[in-house]
């Protein structure tokens, strides 16, 4: 390393585990993560803004559209994975949401409304989400073994976090400058930045390792004859596997609480902020910051916090918060406790139970994870959405209050508890016996 370098590394060292050979790969994923979520979080206040407008009701028929458009792209995603390398397949990935974007700057261009176009754009940005995130994801569980996982998996993500601070700041800056067609823009910038980094990773492991990563597909495993991942098989291996079955219904619960919340956001927020540029704007600060809080446990304490104490413990944390939270909301439903709660959810979420989660794929063969891990992403992540947007927008018609709801969803945060409990077990079960 050169001089700059080392003492960058120096000071990195004090409070990442990294070890010196990881570091330009850490420093990549970094600043891939950090691009990805950057450009997510540009266009993220103004969806939610989107959710407002078209009202709580319409939230069930969003993310049930979402859930079905997933259906359709994840079979075609495994058919491109397994007909492209992963040094063309990653880059035609988000090559193909920049290309989107350019479409939505055309649309707006030619005059088109922005409230006639936003459904479209709230499923898109949904599913756009998911997908690169979980791309994302997949690729770092493959570029780094379960010891450098669980050391650096929490740096990587606090890179994703500081994209996701810089995204809200830049939309609350920019958009009366820019509007929404310049942010548009500044968003497909970074998804390109995002590819430089992908080939940049991929020549660190060719020289690290001496395996041309890159000329491997996602579906294929380490032995030959591997089977092409679709959305049947990756079904299939859910069922048939306990360990990917609790995965499953750890994210579900995680899923259908999380909704719950923004169903109760879009319903409870209108009627104490009538002004759409005064919700633009709660909504970009409360993302900054849950993405503050976010970004300093991810980099300082989810590292060391997950080698002190386990995937157990780490995989509980979150589940027992939201059930308490639930309850303190359920007893004081006014809108700084909810945002209270969703800043903490959601920070938690970002800095220890997605890492964490993560972790948990690495004791998983290589094949099963592609399979599988994207149906769990993208399939069983909507499905949860919709689920929940759909038993909230029914106990709301049926004149349900939202303390009320905010009680029922604790049962379901205990179930969330118990499964954190069980999973991480038996991902320490799984990990004993490989080694």
């Amino acid at each position: 390393m050169g001089i700059i370098q080392t003492r960058v590394y120096e000071l990195i060292q004090r409070v990442v585990p990294v070890k010196e050979e990881e570091f330009p790969a850490l420093l990549w994923s970094f600043l891939y993560f950090f691009c990805v979520l950057a450009a997510y979080y540009i266009l993220r206040p103004v969806r939610d803004e989107m959710g407002v407008l078209l009202g709580a009701h319409k939230l069930p028929w969003l993310f049930s559209t979402v859930f079905l458009t997933m259906l359709a792209v994840i079979p075609l995603f495994g058919w491109v994975a397994g007909h492209f390398p992963i040094r063309r397949l990653l880059p035609m990935v988000y090559g193909f949401f920049i290309i989107n974007l350019l479409a939505f700057f055309v649309a707006l261009q030619s005059g088109i409304e922005v409230q006639t176009i936003g459904p479209i754009f709230f499923v898109w940005l949904s599913v756009f989400n998911l997908f690169v995130v979980s791309v994302f994801w997949s690729f770092m569980a493959d570029v780094f073994p379960t010891d450098a996982a669980r050391r650096l998996f929490g740096c990587i993500s606090a890179g994703g976090s500081l994209g996701a601070m810089t995204g809200p700041f830049i939309t609350a800056m920019a958009v009366k400058g820019v509007g929404i067609q310049g942010l548009l823009l500044v968003s497909g910038m970074f998804l390109l930045m995002a590819i430089g980094c992908i080939m940049a990773l991929l020549k660190w492991y060719q020289a690290h390792h001496g395996i041309n990563l890159g000329a491997t597909h996602l579906s294929a495993s380490k032995e030959d004859g591997a089977a092409r991942p679709s959305l049947w098989i990756g079904a299939v291996r859910i069922i048939r596997s306990p360990y990917l079955r609790g995965i499953s219904l750890y994210l579900m619960c995680y899923s259908v609480l999380s909704t719950f919340l923004y169903a109760q956001q879009t319903i409870l927020i209108p009627d104490v902020m009538p002004s759409s540029e005064d919700r633009i704007q709660l909504f970009a600060s409360v993302d900054l910051g849950i993405n503050v809080l976010a970004f300093s446990l991810q980099f300082f304490a989810i590292g060391w916090l997950l080698t002190r104490f386990g995937v157990v413990i780490m995989l509980m944390v979150m589940p027992i918060v939201s059930f308490i939270g639930f309850g303190v909301f359920g007893l004081a439903t006014v809108l700084p406790v909810l945002i209270g709660f969703g800043v903490l959810r959601r920070a938690g979420e970002f800095s220890i139970t997605k890492p964490t989660r993560e972790t948990l794929f690495t004791v998983v063969p290589r094949e099963e994870k592609y399979q599988a891990k994207n149906v769990i992403d993208t399939v069983v992540h909507r499905g949860a959405d919709a689920t929940g947007t759909g038993i909230v927008s029914l106990l709301h018609t049926w004149g349900m209050g939202l303390s009320q709801m905010a009680f029922l969803a604790m049962p379901i945060a205990a179930v969330w508890v118990g499964t954190g409990f069980w999973l991480g077990r038996r991902h320490e079960r799984i990990r004993q016996n490989s080694l």
